[in-house]
């Protein structure tokens, strides 16, 4: 029977909350940073005011100009006359998208120990090309291979997943092979819910090869066989960094902004917040899909993300956040 290849309609149109500025004036973008930190204080909304109304190629070009204009460099300025977590979301924001991520990476393999949700959030997220863009970042940067020092911090069946990852070769075809998802989805079942123990690699090589929107078919018809979605089967059948690594993209294929969200609620969620988290979340997501999972946030924690992070974080650090984020 010929198999049955259907174009995934439904595959979602994502926005971000940050737009590129109708009309550029990098020169005077530029004249006007150099005001805000010249002489005895800095002008913190100046700084906002342009930083936030920009988007990252802007940005860069702003950057340029600074230098150009001023003989001086923006980012040694800006790290001088800022503080705190202000400073780290403005630099943030003054990086490229894979010189920050390829930064966020190293950070959390050097030293003690390793944040492995950092290089599951990064690694499990991003398209092809973008971390091709970062291995090479991450080469430019620190003169290191980003999948060695995986393999040196990690281990396992998560070590495995991640490499996989790293070789940013997913299948990114809109196409869905229903009669592949089928099958994909018995093979899993067969691997997990219905294998004493569980078989890993069938998990690795289906979920980490596989487009989206066919592993989204696959999942469902997962459903159907298992009678309960991957989501709660992964739960069931694994543990610790790879469980969490292969339900970070089960839930991207499920619906992307979901997890972001989740993610989101839980930097600020309980006593203190983790900033860490919550700066590299709104940067990272500002020019993407932003948009969308301020919405399922809203729909899922029954309050504005913007009005959590203004109860949660103060000062210019707020205003910042909030700027890009966007009104409720």
């Amino acid at each position: 029977m010929k198999k049955k290849i259907t174009n995934d309609m439904a595959q979602a149109q994502y926005h971000g909350t940050v737009q590129p500025a109708a009309h550029l004036n990098a020169e005077a973008d530029a004249a006007a940073l150099r005001k805000a930190m010249k002489g005895l204080g800095t002008d913190e909304a100046a700084i906002i005011n342009v930083i936030a109304h920009r988007n990252n190629a802007q940005r860069q070009e702003i950057k340029i100009k600074y230098k150009l204009l001023h003989g001086r460099d923006l980012i040694e300025d800006l790290h001088s006359e800022l503080g705190g977590h202000f400073r780290t979301a403005v630099l943030a924001l003054m990086e490229t998208k894979a010189v920050y991520d390829a930064h966020c990476l190293r950070n959390a393999m050097k030293g003690l120990g390793t944040d492995e949700s950092v290089l599951i959030e990064t690694l499990a997220t991003r398209s092809n090309q973008e971390i091709k863009d970062i291995v090479a970042a991450y080469s430019t940067a620190f003169k290191r291979n980003l999948e060695k020092d995986v393999v040196s911090e990690t281990s396992g069946n998560f070590k495995r997943l991640l490499v996989s990852l790293c070789q940013g070769a997913r299948d990114e075809s809109p196409s869905v092979d229903h009669e592949k998802a089928k099958r994909e989805a018995q093979e899993l079942y067969e691997a997990g819910e219905k294998h004493w123990g569980t078989d890993e690699s069938k998990f690795n090589f289906i979920i980490a090869s596989r487009s989206l929107p066919q592993l989204k078919a696959t999942f469902e018809e997962y459903a159907k066989i298992a009678k309960r979605d991957i989501l709660s089967s992964i739960d069931r059948e694994m543990s610790g960094d790879v469980k969490r690594a292969f339900k970070a993209v089960a839930q991207c294929a499920y619906a992307r902004p979901a997890y972001f969200a989740e993610r989101l609620h839980r930097s600020m969620q309980g006593a203190g917040t983790d900033d860490d988290t919550l700066i590299r979340l709104v940067v990272t997501r500002s020019e993407i899909d932003l948009a969308e999972i301020k919405q399922v946030f809203l729909a899922s924690y029954g309050k504005t993300l913007t009005s959590w992070i203004e109860a949660d974080v103060s000062g210019d650090y707020r205003k910042l956040l909030v700027a890009i984020v966007g009104p409720n």
